[in-house]
């Protein structure tokens, strides 16, 4: 990093680049979400389904986003590992209204959780317990019982009910990751 680009980070005038990892099954609203966060002349008016995965960027508060909004098509899933190394944060996005496939939900979060890059690592997980507007949607806290999230201790982590249709729930998330993202940071500093 240059001189200048110090002095701006140093200033407020330019952001600390971080990479998120945007994962959960298909259709759950991962790109709904990041299509939220993005500046309105970005926005997306018609929302498809990934294939492969997206690459998308927005800002929090403090910091500067690049989000691989990742597909979660079984057939796309073994790609998420190819990005394991690279990320700084995950955000899991869950269905809260599809009670059958919460249980392929925490079957993928398993695996995610016990890759040999992200084993060791104290990377902050973000999970949205989205679609909270559904009338079979459960709640935040049932969705992180049935994730068996309360056994995730390595790791920091935290569940936000959300609605990506409307952004409910979802400035609290990228708020919260954004202060772990921001010790993270400051943690990398001090050891260089």
């Amino acid at each position: 990093m240059g001189f200048f680009d110090s002095l701006a980070q140093w200033l407020g005038v330019k952001k600390k680049e971080v990479n998120v990892l945007v994962v959960g099954l298909d259709n759950s609203g991962k790109s709904t979400i990041i299509n939220h966060f993005k500046s309105p002349e970005l926005k997306s008016h018609e929302i498809v389904p990934t294939v492969g995965f997206n690459v998308e960027k927005f800002k929090s508060k403090a910091l500067a986003f690049t989000a691989l909004d990742m597909s979660g098509q079984g057939r796309y899933r073994n790609l998420w590992e190819q990005y394991y190394k690279e990320c700084d944060g995950i955000i899991f996005v869950i269905d809260s209204s599809d009670k059958l496939r919460m249980v392929v939900a925490k079957d993928e979060l398993d695996l995610l959780l016990q890759h040999s890059e992200l084993n060791n690592k104290r990377i902050p997980i973000l999970f949205f317990a989205n679609k909270m507007d559904a009338r079979d949607s459960v709640s935040s806290v049932k969705c992180s019982h049935l994730m068996g999230l309360e056994t995730l201790r390595d790791k920091p982590w935290h569940i936000c009910a959300s609605n990506a249709l409307t952004g409910d729930g979802l400035h609290e998330g990228v708020d919260w990751l954004t202060d772990q993202l921001k010790d993270v940071l400051e943690k990398k500093s001090r050891k260089k």
